[in-house]
């Protein structure tokens, strides 16, 4: 799964001592002019490419439109570490190494260093050539915190017996088996969906040895003609399926039962018990995701979301006034459906920005749903300071800066408003 199919960048004009090189540099790039500045769309090595034509093509290169802040200039400011749960992190190089890759590419490596106090882990992405702009490591930085928080969001643990583990892994290769020598249990992570598809197996392969002859009473045990016989034959003649009730169950992988089907408005169908099990996970789709009913998340109660406007505009917004967000979260005791229940966690204020234009409108009314669905924020782990048991962000994206660009979440940033939007599409607010 790709999270960032294409990336923009804005390139001020008046940065740059030769506008003429600059637009022979940009012309195979389709550049669209936003003000003084050209806006250029791209996959992420093309903009990475261009990156290192533009920093040959001036003497000092910056691509953000603001000076950068003391901590951004020190050196160390480009290479910050990333605290993440060494469990998913283990997860994601086993079963992500391709999305990584995709990440790195050519020009970065990652490098992990656990943390012996805690079950975390420190991930660092560093250049392998000395000169890299800050915004290139920063671009890295943000593909992985976004695949890390859409991996972790939907990781489920499990534990099945040793016995079984080896059969179990053949055929659920999509997950993670951890073996621990001091136990006879092995750990599987993975996917919800395939957590469960494997819970579902355990449990028909339970059901099927408990009627298995060995765990009846004489009088209903078959000859052993009869049991082998029965094998051989499969269903009898008054129990076979006509072929539209052989279509296969997703998360069972066992028939679909003609009477026990459900299909759902994207056309993907599944046995009702197996959907109705899934839906208490998540209500979407296994196959597709496309989302049912409302998803409600576990952002916790007691706080609160204030909206106000103000006369100054945004940059790249001019002939618009700014709408100014101010939420905040009360600290309290987590809940069991927070990381650690009957721990405390630290509540949070933040203030985010949009412009007061009909979208930004239309932005404000979806994230208030959103903030009403307990969607915005999460009790977890900050990725900017690494401290646990604090109200974080929930993968919306706001703007919390008024200027600075993308790389400050700020303003200019003329595709905010539609990523954030499909940001909320994807949790069921549109």
């Amino acid at each position: 799964m790709a999270f960032i199919k294409d990336v923009s960048l804005l390139i001020d004009e008046a940065r740059f001592k030769d506008p003429h090189t600059l637009k022979k540099v940009l012309q195979h790039y389709s550049p669209e002019m936003k003000g003084s500045c050209y806006k250029v769309t791209g996959t992420f090595d093309q903009m990475e490419s261009l990156s290192v034509k533009l920093s040959a093509v001036r003497d000092q290169f910056s691509p953000r439109p603001h000076r950068q802040t003391e901590q951004e200039e020190r050196p160390s400011a480009q290479l910050r570490s990333v605290e993440v749960s060494r469990d998913v992190m283990d997860f994601m190089e086993h079963r992500c190494a391709g999305q990584l890759k995709k990440i790195t590419g050519d020009s970065f490596f990652m490098e992990t260093q656990p943390d012996a106090s805690s079950s975390s882990v420190w991930v660092t992405f560093k250049p392998r050539h000395v000169s890299v702009p800050p915004v290139r490591i920063d671009f890295i930085r943000q593909r992985f915190i976004s695949l890390y928080q859409r991996t972790a969001s939907d990781l489920q643990t499990t534990s099945v017996s040793r016995c079984y583990a080896r059969d179990l892994q053949t055929r659920f290769p999509q997950l993670l088996f951890t073996y621990n020598r001091s136990t006879q249990k092995v750990t599987v992570t993975g996917h919800f969906v395939h957590v469960a598809h494997l819970k579902e197996y355990r449990l028909k392969k339970t059901a099927s040895s408990s009627q298995s002859p060995e765990n009846k009473r004489p009088s209903e045990t078959k000859r052993p003609s009869e049991t082998a016989s029965s094998r051989r034959s499969g269903p009898s003649p008054e129990l076979s399926r006509d072929p539209e009730e052989e279509e296969q169950c997703p998360i069972c992988m066992e028939p679909i039962k003609s009477s026990d089907k459900e299909s759902l408005k994207c056309k993907h169908s599944f046995c009702r018990d197996c959907l109705k099990k899934a839906f208490t996970y998540k209500p979407i789709c296994p196959t597709c995701g496309t989302m049912y009913g409302v998803l409600t998340g576990t952002q916790p109660d007691g706080g609160t979301m204030k909206v106000t406007t103000d006369a100054s505009s945004l940059p790249g917004y001019e002939r618009y006034r700014t709408v100014i967000i101010n939420y905040y979260i009360p600290s309290g005791i987590q809940k069991e459906e927070h990381p650690s229940p009957g721990q405390p966690y630290e509540g949070v204020s933040r203030t985010a920005y949009l412009p007061d234009s009909s979208e930004g409108r239309q932005i404000l009314k979806l994230l208030q749903r959103a903030f009403d669905q307990r969607l915005i924020f999460t009790v977890g782990r900050s990725t900017t300071s690494g401290r646990n048991n604090v109200v974080t962000w929930n993968d919306v994206h706001h703007k919390t800066s008024t200027h600075g660009g993308p790389t400050n979440y700020g303003y200019p940033d003329p595709d905010y408003l539609s990523r954030v939007r499909d940001e909320l599409r994807v949790k069921g607010i549109e």
